[in-house]
């Protein structure tokens, strides 16, 4: 495939320096990144983490391009050149993102479709009105540890977003509440980069497919233990591991993201969260820059030549932006964005992360429906790391009020001007306020132990 663009610059010149995409500079404007790495071509060598080289692409029809060619592009990371030659520091905040496990995301070929099949069959079983219930049922409970302290504040990356899709799939995987609780420190430890945290999580759901081996329910561990393709147990682990790791991060990056839109000034009043949810995936790709593939051969792109074993990474952010696009808009679909990839690793869970991210910002309206953020959408701080796109606080003020259960599923749009809430510009460290108060302890219990006593009235 042959793109047009500029020459590189002579090795050895600062300018032939790689672009960083990690840091605060990145994560407060990743678009200036990717303008500049434009202009190199459809591809071009970023820094995805300190000494960790790949080819990032930022054009879309490139992407589509790579997306759709498994056979020259493949995803087994076992093939990365410089990883099997000793480059790749052994603590490098990339290898977790990057390196191979034993799941549908790292496989090629009819290995892929085996375990793939087995994940979209199961998620099929997902029954929508009862997933939209457990979104509610989540969103009630999130909401009554903070809506009636006295100072109506609430920090909702950490109170609401992340919390609540963990809460979701620790239901959907039918966890017992003591595992429930281990999953859900586990994949947070592993987000966290916490040290023993993979071993958490594989110790929890090893003990959760034991216990559906003889208490099989109506689950997706037990889905992906009977299906047809007959996965060992391992395989059910790792692929139980995909959907909690591509389902809760950038599920809580669009619940955020798309939160913040929807209450900012600028957003037209009366527009449906559901346009909010479809902006964030076009604009603010949740899987910001991620799907390593490795040319089965060198390949031209453009100027430069991929070579065999070296990874090539997709900005689904970059391509999302491309200007191009800006030209061929009005033929678009709302849908063609890349924010759940394209050919044939496109996230199979699509449909129900969209419901998911949706009755998760109307839950949060619906109960608290004079809530405002603390600035314009353009002051919030946002997270630093290459993968993922969402907002790294998300500071918000409300009037004080017990939160009943969920009735209805429309939203107020009642909002109030970027200012109204009393918090000062710029970023909200609500470490540092003293008027925002901790939870308080739960004698040991963890997060999915209390929701599930909370939903029970105990």
């Amino acid at each position: 495939m042959q793109h047009n663009a500029p020459p590189e610059a002579p090795a050895g010149c600062p300018a032939h320096r790689n672009v960083p995409l990690f840091g605060p500079e990145f994560g407060a404007d990743p678009q200036r990144h990717y303008d500049r790495l434009r202009r190199m071509g459809p591809s071009a060598p970023v820094d995805i983490a300190p000494d960790v080289e790949v080819e990032l692409v930022t054009s879309y029809d490139a992407a589509l391009y790579i997306l759709h060619n498994p056979a020259w592009f493949v995803r087994d990371s076992r093939r990365w050149n410089a990883l099997k030659e000793g480059r790749v520091p052994r603590d490098s905040p990339a290898l977790p993102m990057l390196g191979h496990r034993p799941n549908a995301l790292f496989a090629d070929g009819a290995a892929h479709a085996r375990l793939r099949q087995a994940i979209t069959d199961s998620l099929a079983t997902i029954d929508e009105i009862r997933l939209v219930r457990l979104v509610q049922r989540s969103a009630d409970y999130l909401v009554s540890r903070f809506a009636d302290e006295p100072h109506g504040r609430a920090e909702l990356m950490a109170d609401y977003a992340q919390p609540l899709p963990l809460l979701v799939f620790s239901e959907l995987f039918g966890c017992p509440p003591e595992i429930g609780d281990r999953v859900i420190a586990g994949i947070r430890g592993i987000f966290e980069g916490a040290p023993g945290a993979d071993e958490v999580l594989s110790g929890a759901l090893t003990d959760l497919i034991a216990l559906k081996h003889l208490r099989p329910g109506a689950d997706l561990t037990t889905r992906l233990l009977e299906h047809s393709a007959r996965l060992s147990d391992e395989e059910v682990l790792h692929q139980l591991v995909t959907l909690l790791s591509g389902g809760t991060l950038p599920l809580a990056a669009a619940i955020g993201t798309g939160t913040a839109l929807y209450l900012d000034a600028d957003w037209p009043a009366g527009l449906p969260v559901e346009d909010a949810i479809m902006r964030t995936l076009w604009h603010y790709a949740p899987i910001a820059n991620y799907a390593a593939h490795y040319p089965v051969q060198d390949v031209e792109l453009g100027s430069r030549t991929l070579r065999a074993g070296d990874p090539v990474l997709i900005s689904f952010a970059g391509a999302n932006t491309d200007p191009k696009l800006t030209e061929h808009r009005e033929q678009l679909s709302a849908k063609s964005h890349l924010a759940f990839g394209a050919g044939p690793h496109a996230c199979p869970a699509k449909d129900p992360a969209l419901l998911i991210a949706v009755h998760a910002v109307e839950s949060l309206l619906n109960r608290l429906p004079d809530v405002v953020i603390a600035a314009t959408l353009g002051e919030l701080c946002w997270n630093p790391a290459p993968w993922t796109r969402a907002p790294a606080s998300l500071p918000v003020r409300f009037s004080p009020r017990a939160v009943p259960s969920a009735t209805a599923t429309e939203v107020s749009g009642a909002r109030e001007a970027p200012g109204a809430s009393g918090f000062p510009d710029g970023c909200f460290d609500l470490a540092s306020s003293p008027s925002v108060a901790a939870p308080a302890p739960h004698h040991g219990k963890g997060m999915f132990s209390r929701f599930l006593a909370w939903a029970r009235g105990d």
